[in-house]
C-alpha cells in the first residue's frame, strides 16, 4: 500500500529546468475562485461579490430575440421616387431584442395612467408632464373627411385596446422607452427579492412619495423613492453586503429604446436561415417571402399579408371578397409575422426610429451597427463627489410647434454634455453631439475653420440649413411664435429630423419595402407613424442554450 501511495505522489513531480514542480495541484477552475488571483469569491467572509451563476440574458417582456449578422442595408429594388437616399452597403448588426408588435393604445394608457397617478396634472407643477405625454388625438382629422369617431375613441375605447398607438411625437416614444426601463427593473429586483413585493404598486398610487430610476438605482440607491428605500426593500435586506443589486449582480436590464434605423431593417428583412444568395444580397422585396403582397400557399392563397393602401380610394378592398380586413390601423396580429416572429413589420403603422435623418448613409463610416445620432452625455457630479439626484427640480421644454414637454423627471440623474476631460486625446470622438459628423456639411469638413464667422454668410454655405423657427412661452403661458422666413434656407433637414420606416395603412405597396425610408420632424406626430421598442443583448451573439460553442458544449 506504501509503494503503491508513493508511486502516485511521484508520478505528480515534474523536473522542468531543474526546478521541482508539483503538477498535480488543484486547479483553480471553480467558479467561486479568482482564475486570476486564486481568491475566494461570493466569500462569507466577506470580499469580492459577484454573480457567477449568470448564464445569459433574460427576454424582456414583449421582447423577441434577434440574433445579429451580416446583410445588406438599402435598396435594391424600386425606387420610382427617383431619390436613391438609401444604397445598398453591407452591413453588420449585433444581436438584439426587438418588440414582438407596435406598442397599443393599451400599453401606452398604462404609462399616461402611471404618470397622472405619480404626478398628478393638477398639480401646477406637474400639469406639463401628463399633457406633454398626451398623444395628439386630432391627427385624425381631416378638412374634407369625417374621422371625428377616431378622434374621439381611437386611444381610449377599449374596441381599439391592442391597435398601434399613433399621435406620438418621436420625443414622446423614447420617453415612454425610459419609463418602461424602470417599471420593467422595478419587477426584476422585487422578484430576486431586492425590493418588496408591493413596493412599485405603493409608488404608483402615491402611497410612497418619488418613484423608481434605474440609473439613480445603480449610482445613488438611497436616493430612490424620494430616500424610502430602506422601508421597502425585500428579504435581501437581511444581508448586508448585498442590500442593493448592482449592475454586476446581472439583474438589471439594459434600457428600452427605439431600435436603429439599421436594427429595424435587418430585423424587418428577417434573413435567418436564408440560404439563397439573391436574398442574402439583399434581393428579398417584403418582410415575407416573394414579390407579392398575397398569400400564395395553399392555406390562405390570395390574402393580403399586410394592411396598406390598395389604390386610390381603395384602403382595404372590396367587403367581403378582397378585404385586407382593416381600413384605418389593425389590431396587433392580425396578420402572420415574419420569420424571427414580429408582427406588422410591413404595414399597418410605419415606425419611428432613433436615428437623425440623412439623405445618404455613408458606409465609410461605420459598417458596424451603423447608427448617426449619437449624443454622449455623463452623470453630474456634485461637492460631495457623488452623482447629482433631481428631486423637485424639473425642467421643461417648449417644442417648436407649442408643445411643452418635461426633460427629465424628479428622481432621475443630472445628465450633462462629455467635456474635455473625456474628448482629449481621443481618437474615436472629439465632442459630445455626433449627430452631424461627415454628413456632406462643410461643418464637417477638416477644414471648417477656414470658413467665416459671418452666420449669415455660413447660412448661405450649409448644405443643411433648414428653417429656424422658435416658439416660447411668456409669464401668462401664451405662445411667442418666432417662424423662420428667410429666403437662404434650401432645406427641411437637421438635426431634430428623425427617420420613420415601414409602410402604413395610408401607404401603397412601394413603401413596404424594408429598405425604403422617410422623414419628419421629431416633434411632430401623424396618424399614421407609431413606434416598438428594442433592447440591446449584452454577452454571447446567440442564445447559448443546447448548442455547441467554440467546440465546446455551451453550459
Amino acid at each position: 500500500m506504501k509503494k503503491r501511495l508513493i508511486k502516485v505522489v511521484l508520478s505528480c513531480i515534474v523536473i522542468v529546468g531543474g526546478l521541482t514542480v508539483n503538477s498535480c495541484s488543484k486547479s483553480s477552475s471553480s467558479k467561486n475562485t479568482s482564475r486570476a488571483t486564486g481568491w475566494k469569491i461570493n466569500a462569507k467572509e466577506g470580499g469580492f461579490q459577484y454573480n457567477t451563476d449568470f448564464k445569459e440574458q433574460e427576454t424582456a417582456p414583449g421582447l423577441v430575440f434577434v440574433e445579429g449578422g451580416t446583410f445588406t442595408k438599402g435598396k435594391v429594388q424600386d425606387d420610382v421616387m427617383h431619390d436613391w437616399n438609401n444604397t445598398p452597403t453591407s452591413q453588420h448588426v449585433q444581436s438584439f431584442y426587438m418588440d414582438e408588435t407596435e406598442v397599443t393604445n393599451v400599453m401606452y394608457l398604462e404609462y399616461l395612467d402611471y404618470l397622472k397617478s405619480v404626478y398628478p396634472p393638477e398639480n401646477p407643477k406637474y400639469t406639463n408632464i401628463y399633457v406633454g405625454a398626451l398623444p395628439d388625438t386630432l391627427v385624425w382629422r381631416n378638412r374634407l373627411g369625417f374621422n371625428e369617431t377616431m378622434t374621439n375613441n381611437y386611444l381610449r375605447h377599449p374596441a381599439y385596446a391592442e391597435y398601434p398607438v399613433v399621435g406620438v411625437n418621436w420625443i414622446q416614444a423614447t420617453q415612454f422607452a425610459e419609463w418602461r426601463t424602470d417599471r420593467v427593473n422595478e419587477v426584476m429586483l422585487e422578484r430576486e427579492g431586492y425590493l418588496s413585493e408591493d413596493a412599485k404598486y405603493q409608488a404608483a398610487t402615491g402611497e410612497v412619495q418619488g418613484t423608481f430610476s434605474t440609473e439613480a438605482y445603480l449610482n445613488r440607491p438611497e436616493s430612490v423613492y424620494n430616500g424610502q428605500i430602506d422601508s421597502l426593500q425585500g428579504k435581501m435586506k437581511k444581508d448586508s453586503t448585498s442590500a442593493f443589486a448592482k449592475r454586476s449582480s446581472g439583474i438589471i436590464m439594459p434600457e428600452y429604446r427605439l431600435p436603429t434605423e439599421t436594427e429595424w431593417e435587418y430585423a424587418a428583412q428577417a434573413q435567418v436561415g436564408q440560404r439563397e444568395y439573391n436574398n442574402y444580397r439583399g434581393r428579398k422585396k417584403y418582410p415575407w417571402e416573394g414579390d407579392y403582397t398575397r398569400n400564395g400557399q395553399r392555406v390562405g392563397r390570395g390574402d393580403q399579408l399586410a394592411n396598406f393602401k390598395q389604390g386610390k380610394g381603395d384602403y382595404g378592398g372590396i367587403a367581403g371578397w378582397s378585404d385586407d380586413g382593416a381600413d384605418i390601423t389593425a389590431e396587433v396580429m392580425s396578420y402572420k409575422p415574419n420569420d424571427l416572429g414580429l408582427y406588422d413589420m410591413a404595414g399597418n403603422v410605419a415606425e419611428w426610429v432613433a436615428d437623425v435623418y440623412r439623405p445618404i448613409v455613408d458606409d465609410e463610416v461605420s459598417d458596424f451597427n451603423y447608427y448617426r445620432g449619437n449624443i454622449y452625455m455623463k452623470s453630474a457630479i456634485g461637492e460631495d463627489g457623488k452623482v447629482k439626484v433631481l428631486k423637485d427640480s424639473i425642467a421643461f421644454d417648449t417644442l417648436p410647434n407649442g408643445k411643452v414637454i418635461a426633460v427629465n423627471l424628479p428622481g432621475e440623474i443630472k445628465m450633462v454634455p462629455v467635456d474635455e476631460e473625456e474628448t482629449y486625446l481621443r481618437t474615436n470622438f472629439s465632442s459630445s453631439d455626433n449627430r452631424g459628423y461627415r454628413d456632406g456639411d462643410p461643418g464637417s469638413s477638416r477644414f471648417y475653420d477656414r470658413f467665416s464667422d459671418d452666420e449669415e454668410q455660413d447660412d448661405k454655405k450649409k448644405m443643411y440649413n433648414s428653417p429656424k423657427h422658435s416658439v416660447a412661452r411668456d409669464s401668462a403661458g401664451n405662445l411667442i411664435k418666432g417662424y423662420d422666413s428667410s429666403n437662404n434656407r434650401t432645406t427641411l433637414i437637421n438635426d431634430e429630423v428623425r427617420v420613420y420606416k415601414g409602410g402604413s395603412w395610408r401607404d401603397r405597396a412601394y413603401w413596404l419595402d424594408p429598405a425604403q425610408r422617410r422623414y419628419l420632424p421629431q416633434y411632430m406626430a401623424t396618424d399614421y407613424i407609431g413606434f416598438r421598442c428594442a433592447m440591446s443583448r449584452v454577452g454571447s451573439k446567440s442564445k447559448t442554450k443546447n448548442k455547441t460553442v467554440r467546440g465546446k458544449k455551451a453550459k
